[in-house]
């Protein structure tokens, strides 16, 4: 015990040396008076530049401005523009103690610049804390954020939600390395089937910015195009941005990607990720580790150094369009960053969207597409099954399944899968002819005809709320109306007892599937999720045409054509037995679209009709949402161009409590209504000036209390 005792004090005392030198370190430390955390009481102030500029997280439209606060010595260092910060806000200027203003909650923000001094006459606040050093909020996208918020009638704090991810303390502290010497030039390989495709990969290779409308061509190559053209503009040593509506298409180009030049090359942003790697990701694109981005819709903002080429995928999806406020779409974001950054640009996607058809009418953008015998070549048969069929055809008033229908089915099993493409439940039709399917429309604003209440009854118009009492069609004359609803409600059981012996595999809401066999089988799979079958679908069945052509919205047939031309193209080409069935009318113009495999003349009709009718994209439009005193009250105050025409406003229907709350929905429980604000090309600027001050001078006004006003720019669902 004794001689442990002496080992101990032994080194003890040889620690005591030490142990004094650090006491007398932190004693002559602390003779300097130190301020109080977070408030640098007394604190002195950054000899240059003393005044931070920040941008505080608050997404309301009247404080959608920078605010001033002090720049404490101790923080000049880390306190550089692009940084995060958190500073005290909502104090007021009563609690002022040595020249500081205090108090208030603490909130996070950005410090956007350092200047000499303040435009405010009154004292200001201390910077709190440098949460971080690391700039993540450089010129390039705060100039961007600034666009897409006033495009959008949004706030600057509400968009960097968007564009910056939330930090993470490990990924931020792991160090990345140089970016990887650019890859040669690639071979255009599949782009040679287009009219201008090679021209296009040499344009990108040596530095240009062309921009195209690009249709792609039935078949699983587009994937390796787009790396492709990827790969082409790091050639040129520029970067480049993919966004794509889902995880599934992103895999896919990252798989192409990965096969045309390795690792290291690209980043890939996308929710699924996680919070740490995708942050990781993030940072070594800002960092300049990187030079190109695939990823979803988040990704659209991603800050690439030398921006060569944007591309957007299926631009109609409706994931590309934020459900968040400012509420962004993919494809208008990067139209800003290729006009802003000069870059390249490609629209790509199998179908065409009345807004594509309006960049090539424009001159903004080139078409970039196969001539027809390239697409005679790559597409599969399409047949039809209209209402003189299926009345007549003894099978389908029996089943669900045409007898077409069940024998292309048959057919195809012999050689591989089939798939069948049923829409999803929720699919409510639109009032039409029961002559000649001409969608019901308004007399005087052109908008969708709706029944009063689900037993029919007086008709009103969707937009301006105007009833019509003696409507016929204009069309063919015929006053009888018809909504048939068409939902998924016979799925997959059905068709198993059709064909006993193959096995059927679903892919919908519960359980999306990537990839099915080769072998023969009934996948059943609603819009949107079709797995990609190996080597190509034997045939596909598209049923209940109806329920989505019907639908109550202005992108019905567009969005039907869409859908179909996104199922069919999985289907083995005509030459190798893939033949599709529909089952709608024929005479329909997606229909008929379908049949020649004609997306781009569809879009185009489209376009002319809706310039025709005054509609978006050839019109802007803006919806105003809230209780009926809340629109009311916005829509007097806002000093809205003269050409403007306001529609409605019109009920919306009531979100009933414990459902689940589509976007743009009221509350649980609460009756608002929603004004439709039309302006013509042109105007769209000072439409979304007009509201956003409205809704700013009202939000100061009422504080927190006032009730709340949604706006939203080129609303995706007009009716």
């Amino acid at each position: 015990m004794s001689s442990d005792n002496g080992q101990r004090s032994g080194g003890a005392q040889g620690a005591v040396p030490e142990q004094l030198a650090l006491i007398r370190e932190a004693v002559r430390k602390n003779k300097a008076p130190k301020a109080k955390p977070r408030t640098w009481r007394g604190a002195a102030l950054a000899k240059e530049l003393p005044v931070a500029r920040v941008l505080v997280d608050k997404g309301v439209l009247h404080l959608d401005r920078y605010f001033d606060y002090a720049v404490p010595e101790e923080l000049d260092a880390a306190a550089q523009p692009g940084v995060r910060v958190r500073v005290r806000f909502g104090a007021g200027g009563r609690n002022v103690r040595e020249g500081r203003r205090e108090g208030g909650s603490l909130i996070d923000g950005f410090l956007v610049e350092r200047v000499a001094e303040s435009d405010y006459a009154g004292p200001l606040a201390a910077l709190a804390q440098v949460v971080s050093p690391e700039p993540v909020l450089g010129p390039e996208l705060l100039g961007l954020a600034r666009a897409v918020a006033d495009r959008y009638a949004g706030s600057l704090a509400d968009v960097l939600q968007l564009a910056v991810p939330p930090r993470h303390g490990r990924a931020e502290a792991r160090k990345t390395g140089d970016p990887p010497p650019p890859p040669a030039a690639p071979d255009p390989g599949s782009w040679r089937r287009y009219g201008r495709g090679a021209d296009f990969l040499s344009a990108l290779a040596s530095g240009g910015a062309p921009r195209a409308v690009w249709t792609a061509l039935p078949g699983p190559q587009w994937a390796e195009e787009i790396a492709r053209a990827v790969q082409a503009t790091l050639a040129s040593g520029r970067g480049a941005l993919v966004v794509l509506p889902a995880g599934r298409p992103v895999a896919r180009v990252d798989s192409a990607l990965r096969e045309l030049f390795g690792e290291g090359q690209h980043a890939v942003l996308t929710a699924d990720a996680g919070p740490e790697r995708r942050y990781r990701e993030w940072l070594a694109v800002r960092r300049g580790a990187v030079r190109a981005v695939v990823g979803t819709r988040a990704a659209m903002f991603a800050p690439v150094r030398d921006l060569g080429l944007v591309v957007v995928w299926d631009d109609g999806d409706a994931s590309h369009s934020d459900d968040r406020a400012p509420f962004p779409h993919v494809r208008e974001v990067l139209e800003l960053r290729s006009t802003r950054d000069k870059c390249a640009f490609l629209l790509g996607s199998w179908s065409c969207t009345v807004e594509a058809a309006q960049l090539v009418e424009s001159g903004w953008a080139a078409p970039l597409v196969a001539d027809r015998e390239q697409v005679r070549a790559t597409a599969p048969l399409v047949r039809t099954v209209g209402d003189a069929e299926l009345a007549r055809d003894e099978a389908a008033r029996a089943a669900r399944l045409p007898s077409l229908a069940w024998q292309v089915a048959r057919e195809g099993l012999r050689h591989g899968p089939v798939l069948v493409q049923v829409p999803r439940r929720g699919y409510v039709p639109r009032l039409a002819c029961a002559r000649c399917r001409e969608p019901a429309r308004c007399r005087w604003c052109a908008g969708p005809l709706q029944a009063r209440d689900a037993g029919g009854g007086a008709l009103c118009c969707g937009w301006c709320g105007r009833e019509e009492g003696a409507w016929h069609c204009p069309e063919c004359g015929g006053f009888r109306l018809r909504a048939q609803v068409v939902g998924a409600r016979r799925t997959a059981e059905e068709l198993g007892r059709a064909f006993p012996a193959v096995p059927v595999r679903t892919s919908g809401r519960e359980q999306v599937l990537d990839t099915v066999s080769g072998a023969p089988a009934l996948v059943v799979s609603t819009p949107g999720a079709e797995p990609v079958a190996e080597g190509g679908y034997a045939a596909a069945l598209l049923l209940d045409g109806w329920a989505m052509l019907g639908r109550p919205d202005l992108r019905a047939g567009e969005d039907a054509l869409r859908r179909w031309i996104g199922a069919a193209a999985l289907v083995r080409d005509q030459g190798a037995g893939g033949t599709v069935v529909v089952v709608a009318e024929p005479t329909l113009r997606p229909v008929q679209a379908l049949v020649r495999w004609d997306p781009v003349g569809h879009a185009v009709r489209e376009l002319a009709e809706r310039a025709e009718l005054g509609f978006p994209p050839v019109s802007r439009m803006a919806a105003v949402s809230g209780t009926a005193e809340a629109v009311a009250e916005v829509l007097a105050d806002a000093e809205l161009p003269r050409d403007a025409e306001v529609l409605g406003p019109v009920p919306l229907p009531v979100t009933d409590a414990g459902r689940p709350r589509t976007v743009g929905a009221p509350p649980p429980g609460e009756r608002w209504e929603r004004a439709l604000v039309r302006v013509p090309p042109g105007s769209g600027a000072a439409l979304a000036a007009a509201l956003k001050s409205a809704v700013a001078a009202r939000m100061a006004r009422g504080g927190s209390g006032v009730e709340a006003v949604r706006v939203r720019i080129d609303p995706p669902d007009i009716g």
